[in-house]
């Protein structure tokens, strides 16, 4: 867990790559409390690594908090540093998992990466930690399968 935060509140670049990004993080105001925490991030992009063109998604990032929450700045600044970043629409979507994860270290995480289709087909890419906690709501994640996308 970070401690001060270093980015909230002043003035903070985008990060180059994703490597050089720092995802902060601050004490779970209710630790003894089984909640839902949602992120959703309508303008997911990257680079293709193999064409260098642009891939637009949606990612979808659902946790059950411990100790820990991840703080929306560094978690957006994050999220931003993918923008000239190539890997491949799964490499991106478990990434962002991961590091959130090793930020926080939550009880539960699920993440939903949908992704515009380039050459005719979208890749959507979903993972969790495994089995959600008895007892917590899960919503839809809301973003419909492919057709048009709305």
């Amino acid at each position: 867990m970070s401690d001060p935060l270093s980015q909230l509140g002043r003035p903070t670049p985008i990060p180059q790559s994703p490597e050089q990004a720092q995802l902060e993080s601050a004490p779970n105001p209710h630790p003894r409390t089984l909640y839902l925490v949602r992120f959703t991030a309508p303008e997911f992009t990257s680079i293709c690594p193999v064409t260098g063109q642009p891939d637009f998604g949606v990612l979808v990032i659902d946790y059950a908090p411990d100790a820990a929450i991840v703080e929306s700045k560094s978690l957006k600044l994050f999220l931003q540093s993918f923008r000239n970043h190539g890997a491949f629409h799964e490499d991106c979507t478990l990434a962002v998992a991961k590091r959130v994860i090793e930020a926080i270290s939550p009880l539960w995480l699920r993440i939903g990466g949908y992704w515009n289709p380039r050459g005719g087909m979208p890749i959507d890419v979903f993972w969790q930690t495994g089995a959600p906690p008895e007892g917590l709501w899960l919503p839809d994640q809301g973003v419909a399968t492919y057709r048009a996308r709305g």
